[in-house]
């Protein structure tokens, strides 16, 4: 399975983005509205720069205390952004997301964001093509 196809299969709300001069405490807020687990960091919304998610949050909260709250997002994001495109294989993505224990990629074509997906996504279509599978081993062994 191909990423487009999960990208196909979720709702289409597009990626949510926050500029890179945001608060944590903004970017928080917003992962807590939307029940996501990270955010896309973008000056237009379009190129992304960067990533921050509710693990970043957590970790620099445990190690500087509540006043990593009014930092901005580029003072916290992760500047190394790993990404894939819209053809990339699942298997090959999931393989990359557990080998450096992240749970968001950014999908980019031309340098240009047009979605993401999460480990959970990646999982759940994963689960969905093994049963799908499963029904047709099924059906041809019953002769159906």
């Amino acid at each position: 399975m191909q990423v487009q196809q999960i990208l196909k299969d979720k709702s289409d709300d597009g990626v949510v983005t926050v500029t890179p001069g945001s608060s944590v405490g903004d970017a928080a807020q917003v992962l807590a509205e939307r029940r996501i687990g990270g955010v896309v960091i973008s000056e237009d919304g379009q190129r992304p720069l960067g990533i921050l998610s509710e693990r970043d949050i957590v970790r620099a909260l445990a190690a500087q205390g509540a006043g990593v709250l009014s930092l901005t997002c580029d003072d916290l994001m992760t500047r190394k952004l790993q990404v894939c495109t819209r053809d990339e294989d699942t298997n090959v993505v999931l393989a990359r997301m557990t080998e450096g224990r992240f749970r968001h990629m950014p999908v980019v074509e031309d340098g240009m964001l047009v979605g993401i997906i999460s480990i959970g996504d990646v999982v759940k279509a994963q689960i969905a093509e093994l049963a799908m599978e499963k029904d047709a081993l099924q059906g041809m062994i019953m002769g159906f």
